[in-house]
Order: structure tokens, then sequence, then C-alpha cells
């Protein structure tokens, strides 16, 4: 089902190049001041414009259709919804549109394939669909009420997210992308190829007790959430693989959880972003898609957290 969450649930919907894309939001808390406004700081960071950055150019303006009333949370299911102005669903028509039945061909690396096996042809390819990038701005805007959530709970709480690796080159925290990095991002826009990554997050000032052992461990729902976001391969909390070269004694068992229940220790962790399989082809995409995913990390981070932190109305 497309619904994460229990006490915080969230549900994206829309496709790439269809009219619009939206996230609709249960269970958020009465009285939280909330405008369109508060959206626009995250969903800056989240645009392209960047080197490696798609070239499709969206005024990601978000319109608050339902669960506001006079500025303030009203209780009812939040509804949020972005036009989609920037959309060029030519690019992926076929040559032949007069057959209803000829498609363009599957592109390797994508959801093309498994889509049309999953919802039998007759799911929106253009662009990748229901499955593209741009699904992640309705993630973003859900992140933001989370996180004005979890503000009024836990008033030290923060949730950071940076890059520290793309192409296999180190970037410093908190610093402007490197020349050198610029420069394998320009070579790859150049080249008509793209490059992956990798995005480190850390939550401070979580208090502990927030999880549950085994199957909704805090590991288990912010890996659940983390693969919600398109393109990503893998997430490791911690030292990650590097506890293996370690002995017990040696560990000093960083991350912030225990028994699947945080600790009180800041929570860290780290995430692996793919190339982008659409190089070379139709449409417009981006050569590191990872360059606009930290806030997006973010985003689903506060979703886990608020939905832990919530107790039902």
């Amino acid at each position: 089902m497309n619904v994460f969450g229990r006490n915080f649930r969230v549900a994206v919907f829309g496709e790439s190049h269809g009219p619009e894309v939206g996230v609709l939001i249960d269970g958020v808390p009465p009285g939280i001041l909330l405008s369109e406004a508060d959206f626009m700081e995250d969903i800056a960071r989240r645009k392209s414009g960047a080197t490696g950055t798609t070239k499709r150019m969206e005024t990601d303006e978000p319109v608050i259709k339902s669960g506001v009333y006079r500025n303030y949370t009203s209780g009812s299911p939040l509804c949020i919804i972005f036009l989609n102005r920037d959309a060029r669903p030519q690019d992926y028509l076929p040559s032949d549109e007069t057959d209803p039945a000829k498609k363009m061909p599957f592109r390797p690396g994508t959801a093309d394939y498994t889509g049309d096996v999953k919802y039998k042809g007759f799911q929106d390819p253009r662009g990748g669909g229901h499955f593209s990038g741009r699904l992640t701005l309705p993630l973003v805007a859900a992140g933001v009420v989370a996180k004005k959530i979890l503000q009024q709970k836990y008033t030290s709480l923060n949730i950071k997210a940076y890059l520290s690796q793309v192409g296999g080159m180190a970037v410093i925290k908190d610093r402007p992308l490197s020349e050198k990095v610029n420069a394998i991002l320009r070579q790859s826009v150049d080249n008509g190829d793209s490059l992956g990554a990798v995005i480190s997050c850390e939550v401070n000032g979580l208090p502990a007790g927030l999880g549950n052992p085994f199957f909704d461990s805090m590991e288990s729902l912010l890996s659940h959430a983390v693969f919600a976001i398109p393109g990503i391969k893998g997430i490791t909390f911690g030292l990650g693989f590097e506890e293996t070269l370690l002995t017990g004694s040696q560990n000093p068992h960083l991350g912030g959880i225990a028994g699947g229940i945080s600790n009180g220790d800041p929570v860290s962790f780290q995430i692996a972003v793919k190339p982008t399989p659409t190089v070379g082809g139709h449409g417009r995409h981006d050569s590191c898609f990872a360059l606009r995913v930290p806030v997006v990390a973010e985003a689903v981070t506060a979703i886990v957290l608020a939905d832990l932190s919530i107790t039902p109305v």
C-alpha cells in the first residue's frame, strides 16, 4: 500500500508529468500554525539549478487544499498539492501516437518494466510516472509538517543531512562543493552520464525511549522510510560495515540506537544513492540526483520520528 505510518500517516500521489503531485497526511495534531510559506525553505533546498541537476524548472509552490483553518491545522487530514507547470509529456510519447499499443522502449535501470508488469500496462510511464524523483517533493512537504510537530515536543531536536561523498570523492560537511567535485559533475553532464553519492544524516536532541524491539525498531522504520526515496541502494547506522573490522572492546557502539530504541545519543546513519539510470535518453534528468536528496532524507527521518512521537487523538 502507498501509505507509511500508524499515528502520522503519509501517502503521496501524482505522476512526474501528470497535472500535479501531492501528499495526504492523516494524524496531524490540531493547533499547529501552518501556511504555504512554511514549506519554502526546505523546498528551495530540493530545487534544481546547480551543476548536475535537471534543467526542468518547476515553481514548486505548495497549495494547502485541506486540513488548515484560520492558519492552524484543524486535525482533519492535511492535503498539499504542487502543480506540474514545466512538464513535457511529449518527450515520452512514441513517434507513432496513432498506434495505442505502441510504447516507448523500457529504459534500463528504471521502473519502466516492473511498473508495466505490476500495473498491467496501464501505468503512466512518462518520466517514470509515479516512480519518479518528482514524488520526493511531497515527501519534503510531509517532512516540514513532521518537523513542526517534533519542534513542539522536543525543543532541542535537530535533524541534519548532508552530502559526504559524490562520485567516490569526499565532501566536507557544511562546506560548498569543492572545485574537484564540481569538475567531475560538469564532466558527467558533458558526457551524458551520471554519478552516485553518499549522504550522511544526524539527529541530535532525541530523547531515549523511542522505537521498539524487532520489527518496529528505530533502524527498521528509518530504513523503510529511506527506501521510499527513489534511487536509494543502501543504509548503514553508526560506523556501519566498519564495525565488522573492530573487536567488541574496540567498538564505541555509535549510532544512538540500542535494541531498536533510541538511547539519547545522537542518531547517525548513511545512505547510498545510485547514479541516475536515465542517461543519454529522452527527457530532462539529474546527472546526480543525490545533490537534491539531503533535505528529502531529513524529511523521511522527521516523518518516522513524528510517527513514533504522536499520541493518537
